[in-house]
């Protein structure tokens, strides 16, 4: 690996790491630029480099969050409703851990003044972060609506849907369900976030099967 692009990676997965841990005690609107270089020990130039602005982490997290879950589906594959049920778990177990992230994404998602981009992710942070899968480079990360998509469409063809709904709109339905749950699990203080998670969703679930 060379060792520029190295350091560069490690340090980004540095900075989102920090990111992380500060939002757990404060919010993302609370967390300023220059506590965190101060953390991670460089200045706000090397920061602004590689995130052009604040917001940027909360893509990199994102991106993060889909690169784990297209390695784990890489390892132990899911097909049709099994996914999408895989896919709503994993979402919330991370409310029960970083519901501050989470709102903070969900409201910069909401931003119609920001243009929203997939944040990229290098072959070197990869390799970081997943040192033992020799393949990893060869993994494409997707995102969520990309992942439901690909279950909806295997869910059809195993006939578990069975309502001649357009794909686009059932994916649609099912992202703004997953998205509407953080943001319903957080106003409505519901908890555990795993049972409120699967109880809409199958509900949802009932109206297309």
């Amino acid at each position: 690996m060379n060792l520029r692009k190295e350091k560069a990676a490690k340090l980004k997965i540095h900075v989102l790491d920090q990111t992380l841990k500060a939002v757990g005690v404060k919010s993302f609107a609370e967390l300023y630029v220059d506590d965190l270089c101060k953390k991670v020990k460089i200045s706000k130039v090397t920061f602004f480099k590689y995130f052009p602005q604040k917001e940027d982490l909360l893509l990199y997290y994102l991106r993060i969050w889909c690169l784990h879950r297209s390695v784990e589906l890489k390892q132990k594959p899911k097909e049709g409703l099994q996914g999408v049920y895989y896919l709503f778990e994993k979402m919330a177990e991370e409310m029960e851990i970083r519901q501050g992230i989470l709102l903070s994404l969900l409201s910069y998602l909401s931003d119609t003044s920001r243009s929203i981009r997939p944040f990229p992710v290098k072959p070197e942070e990869k390799k970081l972060l997943y040192p033992n899968e020799t393949s990893i480079n060869q993994i494409e990360i997707q995102s969520i609506e990309q992942l439901i998509e690909r279950f909806v469409l295997e869910a059809i063809l195993k006939k578990e849907i069975t309502k001649t709904t357009a794909t686009r709109d059932i994916t649609n339905l099912l992202t703004a369900n997953l998205w509407g749950s953080i943001l319903i699990c957080y106003t409505a203080q519901q908890a555990p976030p795993k049972i409120f998670f699967k109880r809409y969703l199958d509900w949802t679930l009932n109206g297309i099967c």
